[in-house]
């Protein structure tokens, strides 16, 4: 556990009841921290807790909607009581489908309330905590942020901002001990990507999988737990030395699709 340990300190994930968030939970819990999930769902939440607790790690669900502060400040607040806030991983976030047109005004409120005020406000609750002994935070971004993607327009949106906002952070808290990075996967097999093609594509599930599949340079999608590593090491004392910085993870989609 020596090696990346998070021992003794206490670890923030929110949207980590499934897919990568959950992921980066168990391994976060594997290495010694004391892992807290927030999530819109309390029960879903309460059985990644439970797993974890199974094997040995620490945890604990908090029913908790990213987009409303308020919500977010009680839930921040009642988990300082006891804890130093060390890590945030921002992960919670929603998806559209749909370029420019295909966008309603409904659509992006939806979005923006998710993926960019949801990171805002877990970050606004913990940096005032952070700052007193320094902390990580690691936001999820996405290959979007950089490149463009067909009907991704909302999407496209909302990720563009979390690369800025890891900037602005970082800068903006050099000088408090607090490092601030993102990741920026490509498309990663979660249960997210099984709902999508069973409602879009019902009649032709396997075709489509693999087609989505091979969309990617490497000819496959990533794995949850190929994430959770990445996220392992940027949000311990390991990676001291990095911040501001947006770190790819897709399969060679940025720079090998051209």
């Amino acid at each position: 556990m020596s090696e990346f340990s998070l021992k003794g300190k206490t670890a923030i994930i929110t949207g980590g009841a499934s897919g990568i968030g959950k992921a980066i939970a168990i391994r976060f819990a594997q290495k010694g921290a004391d892992v807290c999930i927030l999530e819109i769902n309390k029960d879903s939440a309460q059985e990644v807790a439970n797993e974890i607790i199974a094997s040995g790690g620490k945890a604990t669900a908090y029913q908790c909607d990213v987009a409303n502060q308020k919500k977010v400040l009680s839930v921040i607040d009642n988990i300082a009581k006891n804890n130093t806030i060390d890590i945030l991983v921002n992960n919670a976030g929603i998806a559209h489908v749909g370029n420019l047109e295909g966008t309603q005004e409904e659509d992006l409120d939806r979005l923006y309330q998710v993926n960019i005020k949801g990171v805002y406000n877990c970050m606004y609750a913990c940096i005032q905590k952070m700052k007193k002994n320094g902390g990580v935070i690691l936001n999820m971004a996405s290959i979007v942020s950089s490149v463009g993607i067909s009907d991704r327009f909302a999407y496209s949106m909302t990720k563009g901002a979390v690369l800025t906002m890891t900037y602005s952070v970082a800068k903006d808290y050099l000088n408090d001990g607090i490092r601030c990075n993102c990741i920026s996967p490509g498309r990663v097999h979660t249960p997210f990507v099984d709902g999508f093609i069973a409602k879009n594509y019902p009649d032709n599930q396997e075709e489509m999988f693999e087609a989505l599949s091979k969309s990617q340079p490497i000819g496959r999608m990533g794995k949850p737990e190929e994430i959770a590593h990445l996220a392992l090491f940027l949000c311990s004392d390991e990676a001291g030395f990095i911040t501001g910085t947006d770190y790819p993870i897709d399969g060679g989609y940025i720079k090998l699709n051209g």
